[in-house]
C-alpha cells in the first residue's frame, strides 16, 4: 500500500465531511450570521475579545492540537494500520468535529459560560458542580502529560528549547503590534512567519542547556515551563494566547504542507502490518484501548473545555464556528494521519525500537519528508519538534487558563465569604491547578499517565456530548447526531477506565508485597493515577444519572402541562 492514497484518500474525505456533514450540522444548530456574539455583548479585553475567524481558527486549533493527534496514532500503530486509519478519518467527521462544533455553538448561546452553566440550566446544579469536578480532573492530567512530554523534547533536543523561547518573546512582540499599534494583520503574519523560521534556524545554532547533566536539564526546564504556564493563563488573552496561538497555526500548517508534499514525493510503502492481533501485550485489547489511544485523533473532550472555554468567548460570529470548529477538528485529523503515516512506513522492527518514543519518531519522520523537498533533514527535525513543543506548550497555558475557570466557577456563590474571595481569584485557582498537575509531572512518565489522560478525555467527550444533547432534546430539536457518538463513547470509556482500575490496584497490591513497579510507574504517582480514575468514572455514573432524572421530569412536566 502506498502512504501517497492514504493521505490523498483522507484528504478528500475530510474535505466532503466539512462540505456535506459539517452544513447538516450547522443547519441543525441554526447559525445565525446575525446574530450578536459573547465577544461583542460582553467584551472586557482580558478574555472576551472578537477576533477575525482566521486569527481564532489558528487559536483554537493551536490549543486544541496539542503532541496528542501525534503521540495517539503512533502509540496505537501498535494494533495495525488499518483501525487506526479507519478511526481517525470516520471518528474526526462524525464525532470528534461535531463534538467540537456542538459544545462552542453551545457555549456561545448561552454568553460564552462553560459547559458547567449550560449543564447546571438543564441538568441543575448538582450536574454542574459534578462536571466541573471532572473536567479539572482532566486538565490537570493534561497539563502533567503535556508537562512532561515538552520538558522531555527540550531536553532531548536543546534546540526546540531556545527556538520556543525566542518565539514567546515573537509572540508578544506580535500582539502588541496588532492590538495596539494596529498593524495591518496581512503584513504582520507575512513578518511574523518570516521571524518564526528565523527563530528555527536561531535555537539550531544556539541550542540551550542549563547543564550537562541531563536530570538536571529536566527539573529546571519542567520549574521554568510551569512558572511559564502560570502567567500565561493568567495574562489577558491579546497579549499572549491569541498572538501566539495564530503564529503557531503558521508552524503547524507549514509542518501539515511540506509533509503531505513531502509524502506524494517520497512516496513511501506501508511496511507495517495492516492488523496485528485483538490484545497488544503493552496497551491492551484493541476494545477499549485503541480509542482512548488515539485520543484527540478522533474525538477529544479536552476541545469541549477550549470550545467553551475561550474560543466561545472569541467568536465574531455565529457562522465563524464552523470553519473553527468542525473545520479545526478536521485539520487535526489530517494531522494525525500524517502522524500515523510516519510509524507506518518502518519496519516492524524499527517501530517496535522507536515507537516508545512517539515525538522523536514523528519528527524524524517529518524530518525525511522535507529533505524530499531538498530541505536539510536535521532543520526538518528540528523544525517538527518544535512543532510538537509548541503546540503542546499552547495546549498547556489554555489548559491552565480553563482549569483556573472551572475552579473559580464551582467555588462561585452568591453567599460571598473571605474563603471564596480567595479561592475565586485567579491567580489562587491557577496556583491550585498547577500544583497536582506539578506533582504528577515531577513523580511519572507520559507512558504512565496517558492511559489515563486518554480514557479521561474522551469520557470527558461522552458528558460534553451528553450536555448539548441534553440542551437540543429541551429545545425540542434533532439530536441523533449527538445521542449516538454519545453512547459509543460511553461504552468506550467508561470500560476503559474499568481496565485501569484493575491494572493500578493489581500494582499497588502487588508493591505493597514486594514486588517492583514497572519503570515508568512510581508509588505517588500510581496512587494519584488510581484516585484520579475512581473519581472520574464515579463522578461520570453520577451525572449520567442526574442528567437522565433531569430528563425524565422534564418529560413529566410537559405530559403535565398538555393536561
Amino acid at each position: 500500500m502506498s502512504s501517497s492514497i492514504l493521505i490523498i484518500f483522507s484528504l478528500l474525505i475530510f474535505i466532503a465531511g466539512y462540505i456535506f456533514y459539517g452544513r447538516f450540522v450547522a443547519k441543525r444548530l441554526g447559525l445565525d450570521r446575525k446574530a450578536l456574539t459573547p465577544a461583542h455583548s460582553q467584551k472586557d479585553g482580558v478574555d472576551y475579545v472578537p477576533a477575525k475567524w482566521p486569527v481564532l481558527l489558528g487559536h483554537h486549533f493551536a490549543s486544541i492540537a496539542g503532541a496528542a493527534p501525534i503521540i495517539g496514532p503512533i502509540t496505537a500503530a501498535a494494533f495495525g494500520w488499518i483501525p487506526v486509519y479507519l478511526w481517525i478519518v470516520l471518528g474526526s467527521i462524525f464525532l470528534g468535529a461535531v463534538h467540537d462544533l456542538t459544545a462552542l455553538v453551545a457555549s456561545v448561546r448561552h454568553k460564552g459560560q462553560s459547559l458547567g452553566e449550560v449543564i447546571e440550566h438543564y441538568i441543575g446544579q448538582k450536574g454542574k458542580s459534578l462536571f466541573l469536578i471532572f473536567a479539572w480532573s482532566t486538565l490537570v492530567l493534561v497539563v502533567a502529560a503535556f508537562v512532561i512530554l515538552v520538558v522531555t523534547t527540550f531536553t532531548s533536543t536543546p534546540a526546540v528549547g531556545t527556538s520556543s523561547s525566542l518565539f514567546i518573546v515573537l509572540a508578544l512582540m506580535f500582539g502588541f503590534s496588532i492590538y495596539k499599534l494596529k498593524f495591518p494583520l496581512g503584513i504582520s503574519s507575512l513578518i511574523g512567519v518570516i521571524l518564526l523560521l528565523f527563530c528555527v534556524w536561531l535555537g539550531s545554532q544556539f541550542p540551550l542547556q542549563f547543564s550537562s547533566d541531563q536530570v538536571i536539564n529536566r527539573q529546571v526546564w519542567t520549574w521554568i515551563v510551569l512558572g511559564y504556564i502560570f502567567i500565561a493563563s493568567v495574562t489577558p488573552v491579546w497579549i499572549l494566547l491569541q498572538p501566539r496561538d495564530y503564529l503557531n497555526s503558521f508552524l503547524l500548517y507549514l509542518v501539515l504542507i511540506f509533509a503531505f508534499i513531502g509524502i506524494l514525493i517520497r512516496n513511501p510503502l506501508v511496511k507495517l502490518q495492516p492488523f496485528t492481533n485483538f490484545i497488544d501485550p503493552k496497551l491492551g485489547s484493541l476494545f477499549p484501548i485503541l480509542f482512548v489511544t488515539v485520543a484527540c485523533g478522533a474525538i477529544s473532550g479536552f476541545h469541549s473545555l477550549v470550545a467553551s472555554g475561550t474560543t466561545s468567548k472569541q467568536l465574531n460570529r455565529e457562522t465563524d464556528a464552523r470553519p473553527v470548529g468542525y473545520g479545526g477538528m478536521l485539520i487535526e485529523g489530517l494531522l494525525a494521519v500524517i502522524a500515523l503515516i510516519t510509524a507506518i512506513i518502518l519496519l516492524p522492527s524499527e517501530y517496535k525500537s522507536m515507537g516508545s518514543n512517539p515525538i522523536a519518531l514523528f519528527s524524524q519522520g517529518v524530518g525525511n519528508f522535507f529533505n524530499s523537498l531538498g530541505i536539510p533533514r536535521k532543520s526538518g527535525i528540528i523544525f517538527a519538534a518544535m512543532a510538537v513543543s509548541a503546540f503542546a506548550l499552547t495546549s498547556l497555558d489554555t489548559a491552565t487558563r480553563i482549569g483556573r475557570f472551572a475552579f473559580q466557577e464551582f467555588f462561585k456563590s452568591d453567599k460571598e465569604s473571605a474563603v471564596r474571595v480567595f479561592l475565586t481569584n485567579r491567580f489562587t485557582a491557577t496556583v491550585l491547578t498547577l500544583i497536582p498537575g506539578a506533582v504528577l509531572a515531577l513523580t511519572g512518565s507520559y507512558q504512565a499517565i496517558w492511559p489515563l489522560f486518554g480514557s479521561a478525555n474522551q469520557l470527558l467527550a461522552a458528558l460534553a456530548l451528553l450536555a448539548t444533547s441534553v440542551w437540543l432534546q429541551v429545545k425540542q430539536k434533532k439530536n441523533g447526531f449527538l445521542r449516538y457518538p454519545m453512547y459509543f463513547m460511553f461504552a468506550v470509556t467508561l470500560t476503559a477506565l474499568l481496565f485501569l482500575i484493575y491494572q493500578k490496584s493489581s500494582l499497588l497490591i502487588g508493591f505493597y508485597f514486594g514486588e517492583s513497579l514497572p519503570d515508568t510507574f512510581s508509588p505517588i504517582g500510581t496512587i494519584f493515577l488510581l484516585v484520579f480514575a475512581l473519581l472520574l468514572f464515579i463522578v461520570a455514573l453520577i451525572l449520567v444519572w442526574e442528567a437522565y432524572r433531569g430528563l425524565f421530569k422534564d418529560k413529566r412536566q410537559k405530559k403535565k402541562d398538555k393536561r
